[in-house]
């Protein structure tokens, strides 16, 4: 589609001319210039890159282009958040957009910037996934978006509040979305103002254009003009045709749905049984993504109930066996149920390696893309040391490294983990065989003794070791038992703490 194609040959004219949701289009262009020309504070634009959040970014930046230049007295922040997982594609499109915008507005004297805003390094998908373990998402265990979409976007709204005092968000959110969003606007309105109160963030303020918007008031604004800054979204119209599933919103709150089901979502997204966005890229013609399909489908079948016990540690991060009484499948009585801990450390090192195969793929077919960062790589790695349950002694991350990418050479940071090296780990573990005492124990406890090595007083050691013993270092079946007869480990606690009394009599 040319912009010859478009049904008015600029958006100017399409402006003028046009009514959308019973308004013509004209008069909302001019609230948004009355309400940007009203105060001082600088207004921050969500983008997702989705249809919704691209209008509301238009309609801006149209405003703003017809606006007096005295009136573009306050800047406007472009974000997205990218939290590194997103569908290639449509991170090609985003940094697209958002790249126009940036060189664009400049050349039009429009007031505005656009930023990418990503998580912090130990809190990526793949930090959490493979470095500690954390279980692939789902609806009852989300614990994605809070650390790689909603914290991002909140930290960048925070910064401005604390340079100006007060902002202005401007969000694509619209009420036919779903009941809940209707009204959770419709919660936060201010009485007799357009604007809103931000759910969580102090001294921010929601402001929503295409609030009364369907779905087809969007698309006939999309499809009839040329974007302001330049271009026409046809990119963003393939990426929508072929697929039922909506955009996945800028986040900016827990209220927000998930977006598993979206075009425009993580392709890791577990949340949802089947991934209808990722599989309608592959069927109209996206074929090289299918490795990424196929992963991401492996990763939800470790979420299935069936398939815990498979994929996952009995103990958690705590090193102990957890229980928790609830609902047993669809029967509506309760029960004393195993809460099951972090993936298995075979499994996140299989996975790091297929993932970086795909990548490698990928990359030998012509494509730059990077599905896990370099400096992800060196966080996992630290948290395969340092892991509570399986520290990884041997410090495979490396050679795993080394092996898809044999002529790529990272400078990976100095190994301080811990004492132990693979022959160590080698000679405990054929001592466990031998006596039945687990190596990750003896390492253990053999760590916390060098903690305390060279200090003058060593209170606190017993502590210490106290912590490892009381682990539970069993198999899932005595944990069961214990947890059945609690008297089962009197014994050993009453031992304990006369041996503990009598040392610290010692050290005093």
């Amino acid at each position: 589609m040319s912009n010859e194609q478009f049904l008015y040959c600029s958006h100017e004219d399409f402006v003028k001319e046009s009514v959308i949701a019973d308004r013509p289009l004209l008069d909302l262009i001019r609230e948004i210039q009355h309400i940007y020309k009203s105060d001082n504070r600088p207004w921050v634009v969500g983008f997702s890159g989705g249809k919704d959040s691209t209008v509301v970014l238009s309609l801006i930046y149209m405003a703003l282009k017809t606006l007096a230049l005295d009136d573009r007295h306050k800047h406007v922040y472009v974000v997205s958040s990218d939290t590194r997982v997103e569908t290639p594609v449509v991170v090609d499109m985003i940094h697209e957009v958002l790249g126009s915008i940036n060189s664009q507005s400049p050349i039009d004297e429009i007031p505005m910037s656009a930023h990418a805003v990503t998580p912090d390094t130990d809190q990526t998908f793949w930090s959490n996934l493979l470095g500690k373990g954390y279980p692939a998402p789902t609806k009852a265990f989300r614990w994605c978006t809070e650390r790689m979409k909603i914290d991002p976007v909140s930290e960048f709204i925070k910064d401005k509040v604390a340079r100006f005092g007060e902002v202005v968000v401007a969000l694509g959110s619209r009420r036919q979305e779903s009941s809940t969003r209707a009204q959770v606007i419709a919660r936060h309105r201010i009485e007799g103002s357009a604007l809103g109160r931000h759910s969580s963030l102090q001294n921010a303020y929601t402001y929503m254009p295409i609030e009364y918007w369907s779905s087809d008031d969007v698309w006939e604004y999309l499809m009839s003009a040329p974007r302001p800054w330049g271009g026409s979204n046809r990119v963003l119209f393939e990426l929508y045709k072929g697929s039922n599933a909506g955009e996945c919103p800028l986040v900016i709150d827990t209220n927000t749905p998930s977006c598993g089901n979206s075009r425009f979502g993580c392709w890791t997204c577990t949340v949802v049984t089947q991934d209808k966005a990722i599989e309608g890229l592959v069927n109209t013609g996206e074929d090289w993504m299918r490795p990424l399909l196929e992963f991401r489908n492996q990763l939800h079948e470790s979420s299935l109930p069936e398939n815990k016990t498979e994929y996952r540690n009995y103990k958690r991060r705590t090193g102990k066996v957890t229980f928790a009484r609830g609902a047993i499948d669809d029967d509506s009585s309760t029960a004393t149920r195993h809460v099951p801990g972090p993936y298995w450390m075979k499994y996140r090192k299989e996975w790091l390696r297929a993932l970086l195969e795909i990548e490698r793929t990928i990359r030998d077919g012509g494509r730059d893309l990077e599905l896990i960062g370099r400096d992800e790589l060196q966080v996992i790695r630290q948290q395969w040391l340092k892991d509570p349950n399986e520290p990884d002694w041997i410090d495979s991350l490396p050679k795993i490294y080394s092996e898809v990418y044999p002529h790529d050479q990272i400078e990976w940071i100095r190994n301080d983990a811990g004492a132990f090296t693979a022959p160590d780990a080698e000679i405990l573990g054929s001592l466990e065989l031998e006596h039945g005492v687990p190596a990750a124990l003896i390492m253990k406890l053999i760590d916390a003794e060098l903690s305390f090595s060279g200090l003058s007083r060593r209170k606190g050691i017993l502590d210490e070791l106290q912590k490892v013993l009381e682990q539970d270092w069993g198999g899932l079946d005595e944990a069961l038992e214990r947890h059945s007869s609690p008297r089962h480990s009197d014994a050993y606690k009453v031992a304990f703490e006369s041996l503990k009394s009598e040392v610290d009599g010692l050290l005093k």
